[in-house]
């Protein structure tokens, strides 16, 4: 039943055209900006670094970078495709009816994110296939091209989490939208404190998704960062379950 559930919200998203304009813009920019560092890095970088031992190479340069790039896109794109999870449902006076239903709040939760996270992981597979063209002509550090992948994969993660409790909360799909984007932003506003040197604070630098995302494009796994994404992302279903079952009507 949530596979059902997930399957049919994917498919509900391609009923309107904002998933095909975020598909084609996002990709379209994504790979301006790739073959901008791309060149930048044959043209200016690639010589300085010729003969040098130890020198870093076009993983480093150029294909965490384009992740970085993707993170930073997909938090001003992420509220759009959350914003009308439950916001719709509420606002359209159906979500009574699908919270009544026999399935439980839980796996309509989980279904619904399950079918975001299959659009999101379309796009990072779109993403992907970049860098990945460049290994028909040189070598790529493979370690790192996968950790890259893991963290923006657990980063839209941690988006979709919070974009969906986000919607469960008012009936505006656009302010839905806007208070997930300002969560998210206000997140990146603490690792950027943070990480100042006139108000340095790892509280904050641990709080912020970035910090812990930073840390993949490295080419590092560690079970810290993976318990963070885990624990985020498990805190904001909880509270969308939460919230979805104090709408519930009352038996």
């Amino acid at each position: 039943m949530i596979l059902t559930i997930g399957w049919l919200e994917f498919k509900r998203m391609f009923f309107s055209p904002l998933a095909w304009v975020v598909l084609a813009t996002v990709q379209f920019i994504l790979a301006l900006i790739f073959l901008t560092m791309l060149q930048h890095f044959i043209d200016s970088i690639e010589p300085k670094l010729t003969g040098l031992s130890g020198a870093p190479g076009l993983t480093q340069l150029v294909v965490s970078p384009l992740f970085m790039w993707s993170g930073i896109i997909m938090l001003a794109v992420s509220p759009l495709l959350t914003m009308r999870s439950f916001s719709e449902e509420i606002q359209n006076r159906t979500l009574p009816l699908l919270t009544s239903s026999p399935i439980s709040v839980t796996k309509i939760v989980i279904g619904k994110y399950i079918g975001l996270m299959g659009f999101m992981a379309l796009m990072i597979v779109m993403v992907t296939l970049m860098p990945l063209s460049l290994s028909f002509g040189t070598h790529l550090d493979w370690g790192q091209l996968a950790a890259g992948v893991l963290g923006l994969l657990l980063l839209l993660a941690s988006f979709t989490a919070a974009g969906l409790y986000i919607s469960s909360l008012t009936g505006q799909p656009t302010l839905a939208a806007v208070g997930t984007f300002g969560l998210l932003l206000f997140l990146v506003i603490l690792y950027i404190s943070g990480t100042s040197h006139d108000n340095a604070s790892q509280l904050f630098i641990y709080l912020s998704q970035f910090s812990h995302f930073l840390s993949f494009l490295r080419g590092e796994f560690r079970s810290s960062n993976l318990a963070y994404y885990l624990l985020f992302i498990l805190t904001f279903l909880a509270l969308t379950i939460h919230r979805l079952d104090n709408l519930r009507i009352p038996r």
